[in-house]
């Protein structure tokens, strides 16, 4: 047998033993047994338990607001608009079921709600979340927490403050609940002064506790601040002196432009009525219009010099063209035009602004084309919205000049048959303010230089600036007149159109001029509709355009330019148109 056969057969057999084997297999089935065990007992035995511990905690998405932007006056001192730190009291309503009625009571006591709107919010029990009641202060929603009344909770928001409240109400706007712009400049840049929430997602308890940040906080990007073009002083004085016009000629509404001259920024610029932001249950549609951009109206005499300048600088008329107005009174194209001034006989350019003639403006209007008047009052931007980025602003009406009739030539040259905002009056005067250019308007604080287009030749925008001096003159609308200031300016009266004809008894009283005339610096626009008693707008609108003018200059620091005694030899006032 061979040799290797010989050493297998004494090698032993190797073997599991059974035992062994049944052991290992009886721990395996105990194993499985204990695992069935444990989901019978989990699934089965205390499934009420694990619920009641899974609803204690829940996971919610925090939205971090933004701050929203402020909104400065130029100066950057005076705060228009900010937002101040709020709470909204909230509720996760299966959390707050077990609450008890005393609880609820309190609840609503201390908000200041009805117990059965505070049981509504929690009604729905399969939402986790409702407001109960927002914008609460700070130490109310302390008190409010304190009561520890479980699904309860507070969140942090921001709620709009204006410190300067109706003064600049209809400039500033307001924002709804949610913090967005909704009126005024609030809405024009909502954007830029919104900014962008925030996230946190947290663990919370029933109680409605934070446990844990469950993912990296993304911080909110704020809005930014906006400055604008008003001087909070000037809008201010501007406010007091046209609430006491209001008062005073029991007007139905009025409302002044303050623009400065060199950079076209609006420094004041109000409307009556208005509204105060802070009690949002008291305003009214009508007293949040921004009337002077909004409203338009037929400007009446405040349009003549225009037209005088038109006719100067195509050189159909000379500053000794004399007109002979006659007795007052003047057929044109099967019309009677009218001077309120009877008898001013023959009068120059001058004369025809001084003395607010209409006959004198009708037989200018006969020297010049429609198209030419047309051109011109398109350049002066009559018939195209204001361009300062505020929502409404309106074009008035400029009809194709194609359409006009003689007639209605002759009375567009003295202010009826075309529609202007203040706004565009108060725009258009600055070309006799400045060199003949007619500056572009802001409602932004300017850091550069502003543009403009010229309208008329410099050497004509001076000689209108001259008569608009003596329009506001002792011969004019002395009322107009600053103490130690020389002030220019054209007074305007214009018969309302009710029911489709021109009423007898409803006037709108305007005054549009500019100081110093030496240096203007500011160009100031007034009209008070619908005065009571007196209507004229040399008596109404000129001393409201007076004192602004006269605040405004003082707040700019502007050096007179006229001997103070020098209105003391003045002669009595005439009322003109």
């Amino acid at each position: 047998m061979p040799r290797d056969h010989k050493i297998r057969q004494k090698q032993p057999a190797i073997g599991v033993p059974l035992w062994r084997a049944r052991a290992i297999l009886l721990l395996i089935m105990v194993a499985f047994a204990a695992l069935i065990g444990r989901a019978l007992h989990l699934q089965g035995l205390t499934t009420d338990f694990l619920q009641a511990q899974g609803e204690k905690r829940y996971v919610q998405d925090i939205s971090l607001p933004p701050i929203r932007g402020k909104i400065f006056d130029r100066t950057g001192k005076v705060v228009l608009a900010s937002s101040v730190l709020v709470k909204a009291v909230w509720v996760n309503p299966p959390n707050a079921s077990n609450a008890t009625d005393a609880q609820l009571t309190q609840l609503a006591e201390l908000l200041s709600l009805p117990l059965s709107e505070v049981k509504r919010s929690i009604a729905n029990g399969g939402r986790e979340f409702a407001y109960i009641k927002r914008q609460v202060e700070l130490d109310l929603a302390e008190k409010v927490m304190a009561l520890r009344i479980p699904g309860i909770d507070t969140r942090d928001e921001l709620r709009r403050s204006y410190p300067e409240g109706e003064t600049v109400s209809q400039i500033i706007g307001i924002t709804d609940i949610d913090g967005l712009g909704r009126a005024g400049l609030e809405m024009t840049f909502n954007e830029e002064l919104s900014g962008q929430a925030g996230s946190r997602k947290v663990l919370r308890d029933r109680l409605g506790h934070v446990l844990e940040d469950l993912a990296e906080v993304t911080p909110p990007v704020h809005g930014k601040d906006i400055y604008l073009s008003l001087d909070a002083g000037m809008q201010y004085d501007t406010f007091i002196a046209l609430d006491k016009a209001m008062k005073d000629n029991n007007a139905a509404a009025a409302s002044a432009v303050v623009v400065d001259v060199t950079t076209g920024e609006i420094l004041a610029l109000v409307n009556l009525p208005t509204f105060d932001p802070i009690q949002r249950h008291t305003i009214k549609p009508e007293s949040m219009r921004n009337r002077a951009l909004t409203d338009t109206f037929e400007p009446g005499s405040t349009m003549k010099p225009f037209v005088v300048a038109l006719a100067l600088d195509i050189q159909r008329i000379g500053l000794n063209t004399k007109f002979n107005t006659g007795n007052g009174q003047y057929r044109y194209q099967g019309h009677t035009i009218t001077d309120v001034s009877r008898f001013n006989g023959v009068l120059d350019a001058e004369g025809i602004l001084r003395r607010s003639s209409n006959i004198g403006m009708t037989m200018i209007s006969e020297m010049l084309t429609s198209e030419e008047m047309w051109q011109k009052f398109t350049a002066l931007g009559f018939g195209r919205a204001p361009q300062i980025g505020f929502p409404g602003a309106v074009s008035g009406r400029l009809r194709p000049w194609d359409r006009w009739r003689p007639i209605e030539r002759a009375t567009m040259a003295y202010g009826y048959g075309l529609s202007v905002s203040l706004m565009q009056m108060a725009q258009a005067y600055t070309v006799f303010a400045r060199n003949g250019d007619m500056v572009a308007l802001s409602l932004l604080r300017r850091d550069t230089q502003p543009t403009s287009i010229q309208v008329y030749r410099p050497e004509v925008a001076q000689a209108v600036r001259k008569m608009l001096e003596a329009a506001a003159g002792p011969d004019g609308a002395k009322l107009a007149q600053v103490q130690g200031y020389r002030v220019a300016g054209k007074s305007g009266t214009a018969r309302k159109i009710v029911d489709g004809k021109y009423s007898k008894s409803n006037y709108r009283s305007s005054f549009v001029g500019f100081a110093p005339v030496s240096n203007p610096r500011v160009v100031v626009a007034v009209t008070i509709d619908e005065p009571k008693g007196h209507y004229y707008g040399g008596r109404v609108a000129a001393p409201v355009f007076a004192d602004i003018v006269a605040s405004s200059l003082r707040r700019l620091d502007i050096e007179p330019d006229e001997p103070v005694d020098a209105l003391a030899a003045t002669s009595p006032n005439q009322e003109k148109r």
